[in-house]
């Protein structure tokens, strides 16, 4: 394979990156009054506004032909006919699979995987039905009430944030709750918010051995017994799942275990069975209305042109900014509240897909690959990290993301919050300079010496990348298609880096070394070797802790 920099069209793009560097957006838009209107897409219910970006209609050709030469049509073809693309665990990766609502087949090693989709799916729809309608109850004949999910990664951070967005379509009898954190704090205190009569329990884990979500599910099982009994277990809690051995022994029926594939990347399974609190809280219809959205961002990617597709679009502008301007960071400010799980979920599902430094080929990637994804919601944004955005030294596009739809119908709160939306990003492309500085400082009577000192501070040099996308509505069917564009704007930069996207090598080592030193710090081993500053903290917890726990004759 030829790797980025080898590519024709990368060369090419680095003398317009020469002429570009330093052309301001403000001429841009002085010199095309029509950039606002062709700058623009409109996908389903999400619109794209992507006119204040430092590129031109040259620019985009570049790095289309740039994501051509490094096989994207083909990639992106072989993704969705099923084939193996995940290299080096030689799997497909198949969450459009998910919510292909057309149902057209699917082959996975020449078997059509639709069916058992579909399966999965009902069986996910019957259950939550069951808990929504109060017919499902716990060990005293009483609803559900509660439901914990217990899972970390993919398996939280996908219904966790799905929940939270769409909590206005929640079922208004059910509380939920996420545990991910082995940290033991974040379970004491979801479980001095519930009672055992009325809670659920979603244990998420592919192979049930993950030890952050076993330890979380035992301590939960235990408190559980003070009250219910063994049997009771099996109306308490139900598993995701694909061991069922393990499912069993821990006590839970595997009628109520919901399967889910090797196939399906931990960040993109939200879509699968890991998405059963999402059904459980908002029910079947409008799980399936998220399906359909995601849906219909898989067809708009895999069928439109190049420079009418929005992943493709994202994908390739931020390349412009990453390998050529050296912005080696992102930020996604949403104007929603019940968006403020987003940068975190979108973080996991672009650094964990491609913060890479091996091509495919298992050689050195040679350019810079996944940049750092941040943020928070915007109007908090705003008073915290965004003066580094307007006045610090760095290239970091934002992702600015807002609701058209008034959602709490307060008087003036909507127009407010949009209207810093819209000023944000006016801001960012404008900036402020010296001229209308000196000039705003002279209209409020102040003397000629303190505005000079003043003018240099006061100055906004602007040109900084903003991005805008705007929901019709937070509702599931643009959720889903809003979490699919993310997704496929991930693939788009991985294809063109020559990185595999799908799998995660790199939370492995530290696990590995986590279970020798976990094993130390227990007393169950005298203490490794370490590097010294290792061994160093490792004899520090010892000691803070042997005497509690009878350790201290082996520090």
């Amino acid at each position: 394979m030829k790797h980025l920099s080898e590519l024709p069209a990368w060369r090419q793009l680095w003398p317009h990156y020469e002429e570009m560097k330093s052309v301001h957006m403000r001429d841009l838009f002085a010199r095309d009054p029509d950039r606002a209107r062709r700058y623009w897409l409109e996908v389903g219910g999400l619109t794209l506004d992507y006119a204040k970006n430092r590129i031109t209609d040259q620019t985009l050709n570049g790095l289309f032909e740039l994501a051509r030469e490094s096989g994207l049509p083909e990639k992106m073809r072989a993704m969705f006919a099923g084939e193996k693309i995940n290299n080096t665990e030689n799997r497909a990766a198949l969450h459009i699979a998910l919510r292909n609502r057309a149902n057209t087949p699917i082959y996975v090693d020449g078997e059509n995987v639709m069916p058992k989709v579909n399966s999965v799916l009902r069986h996910m729809g019957q259950f939550a039905h069951a808990v929504r309608n109060g017919d499902w109850t716990g060990y005293t004949g009483q609803a559900i009430t509660d439901i914990v999910n217990i899972g970390i990664g993919g398996s939280d951070q996908g219904p966790l944030m799905m929940c939270t967005a769409l909590q206005t379509y929640g079922h208004p009898r059910l509380n939920m709750h996420f545990v991910s954190n082995v940290d033991g704090t974040q379970l004491r205190d979801v479980l001095e918010q519930v009672r055992p009569e009325t809670t659920l329990f979603i244990i998420a884990s592919k192979t049930f051995t993950t030890q952050e979500t076993l330890t979380n599910a035992h301590t939960a099982r235990d408190w559980f017994l003070r009250a219910g009994r063994e049997e009771d277990i099996a109306k308490h809690f139900v598993a995701v799942s694909t061991n069922k051995e393990a499912v069993s022994a821990f006590g839970i029926d595997t009628a109520n275990m919901f399967e889910f594939w090797d196939w399906v990347g931990g960040r993109y399974s939200l879509w699968s069975a890991i998405g059963l609190p999402i059904m459980i809280y908002l029910g079947e219809e409008n799980f399936i209305a998220m399906l359909e959205g995601a849906h219909l961002m898989d067809q708009h990617f895999i069928n439109a042109p190049f420079g009418q597709n929005m992943p493709v679009l994202l994908g390739m502008i931020g390349i412009w900014y990453i390998n050529y301007f050296g912005g080696g960071s992102h930020v996604i400010a949403p104007y929603d509240q019940h968006l403020h799980h987003l940068p975190r979920f979108i973080q996991q599902l672009d650094m964990e897909s491609n913060g890479k430094q091996t091509a495919c080929d298992g050689t050195p990637v040679g350019t810079d690959t996944g940049p750092i994804i941040w943020g928070e919601t915007g109007i908090n944004g705003q008073h915290a990290f965004f003066q580094l955005l307007h006045q610090g030294t760095h290239i970091t596009p934002i992702d600015l993301i807002a609701s058209l739809e008034k959602r709490s119908n307060l008087p003036g709160h909507h127009e407010i919050l949009l209207s810093n939306v819209f000023a944000q990003a006016e801001a960012f492309m404008r900036g402020k300079t010296a001229g209308e500085v000196r000039a705003e400082l002279q209209a409020q009577g102040m003397d000629g010496e303190k505005i000079e000192k003043l003018v240099p501070h006061k100055t906004f040099s602007g040109n900084r990348p903003t991005n805008i996308l705007l929901l019709d509505k937070i509702d599931p069917r643009n959720m889903g298609s809003l979490i699919a564009l993310y997704e496929h704007k991930v693939f788009v930069q991985g294809v063109v880096w020559g990185i595999n996207s799908f799998d995660q090598w790199g939370v492995e080592l530290g696990k590995q070394l986590a279970q020798t030193i976990l094993a130390e710090l227990t007393g169950e081993i005298p203490p490794q070797p370490h590097d010294a500053s290792t061994e160093r903290l490792i004899r520090l917890y010892r000691r803070a802790n042997c005497e509690v726990d009878g350790t201290c004759d082996i520090l």
